[in-house]
């Protein structure tokens, strides 16, 4: 059996039972604020799902990986860890009768250009110290700093567009934010719920969000030898809204002082600190004015962040259909161009003979 076929075979079994991982946070951590019902599969049975594409290639890129922290190969050097996340993820979702849809992210906002940049730089940091770590033999260091090297490049688009074309799963090419767009297929009663880690499509204002969806398994907890069991969880935005007796522009303005993918925040305010001055304040223009000082967001870098939030760029111009696989493509795709074992593929095709079946349903979720 060759090195790639073995890789395959590890990753097959741990993604029907666990998954370490570790990966860098995006996005605004509001989930002490939130209260989190824990979930089975089942719990999303013929609802469908609009999955944050480039959330959880980032989670394949950095988590199905060798002992030693390099990504999964195949004989030409092409990375091939998001083909088998994707494919066996997905698998998975449809043999539990979920419908997903995945939206993948447009032009980002120029205020976002410094977020972007801070995390190329720590993508070069981590390649460092993970090369150093090689040479001195650590592997559990090498390891851990080879997931924050993860990069999901335009190659790694085009080649998980194009399997899940030949799957027979939608997606959507949103215009900019690919959270902002799957809120707005949650708010116009698309799709059931947000599947992403991040907690950003909640200021989008997506009424359900699931988070754990692609990555149920094990966790490692930063930096301890300890892990913790992952499962989905379901987060209700109006309810913990009014649990926190706020409101969604409030809860944007509460984002602005931690800060987000837009602006930096404000030293020392997290999520508890900032919801008690926005319920002093009232908003974030008053709450910044007690703050004082000069390194605050000004009033326009306000007004754009509350558009990206409460206005943002979406499109409707989109179909959700499912089919059945194109197995002679996938097969193409994964084996002649990869090199899967097309006598692990085979199996997993199967997976998705639900999809006709599911098709055949009327009211498919009800809200």
């Amino acid at each position: 059996m060759s090195l790639l076929s073995l890789n395959l075979s590890s990753t097959r079994k741990t993604y029907n039972r666990y998954v370490d991982f570790e990966i860098e946070k995006m996005g605004v951590d509001l989930g002490d604020l939130f209260k989190k019902e824990q979930c089975t599969f089942t719990d999303f049975r013929d609802r469908i799902i609009v999955i944050d594409a480039y959330n959880v290639l980032h989670q394949f890129l950095s988590i199905i990986r060798q002992r030693d922290g390099t990504p999964l190969k195949d004989s030409h050097g092409m990375i091939t860890s998001h083909l088998s996340g994707l494919l066996y993820r997905t698998a998975n979702l449809i043999e539990a009768r979920i419908k997903p849809v995945y939206v993948f992210d447009g032009e980002p906002h120029p205020l976002k250009a410094k977020v972007i940049e801070q995390r190329k730089q720590r993508r070069l940091q981590a390649e460092k110290e993970w090369k150093e770590a090689l040479e001195r033999g650590d592997i559990e260091t090498a390891r851990k700093k080879a997931q924050q090297t993860s990069r999901v490049t335009d190659d790694i688009l085009e080649q998980s567009k194009e399997l899940l074309d030949a799957l027979g799963i939608p997606y959507v090419q949103a215009p900019s934010e690919g959270e902002s767009q799957a809120s707005h297929m949650v708010k116009k009663g698309d799709a059931y719920a947000v599947g992403s880690q991040d907690f950003d499509c909640l200021l989008f204002g997506s009424s359900l969000l699931v988070r754990n969806l692609t990555s149920s398994g094990r966790r490692k907890l930063p930096n301890k030898k300890a892990y913790v069991k992952v499962t989905p969880e379901l987060i209700r935005l109006k309810p913990g809204l009014t649990s926190l007796n706020i409101l969604q522009k409030q809860l944007v303005d509460m984002a602005i002082l931690i800060g987000t993918d837009f602006n930096e925040g404000i030293k020392g305010y997290g999520p508890k600190k900032s919801l008690s001055l926005i319920k002093k304040a009232g908003n974030v223009e008053n709450a910044l004015a007690l703050i004082g000082g000069s390194d605050v967001p000004t009033l326009q870098e306000i007004r754009e962040i509350h558009n990206i939030f409460l206005h943002p760029q979406v499109t409707d111009d989109y179909s959700l259909t499912w089919s059945k696989p194109d197995d002679e493509a996938v097969l193409k795709i994964l084996c002649d161009k990869h090199q899967f074992s097309r006598e692990r593929i085979e199996p997993v095709l199967e997976k998705f003979s639900v999809i006709e079946t599911m098709m055949k349903q009327k009211n498919l979720f009800d809200f």
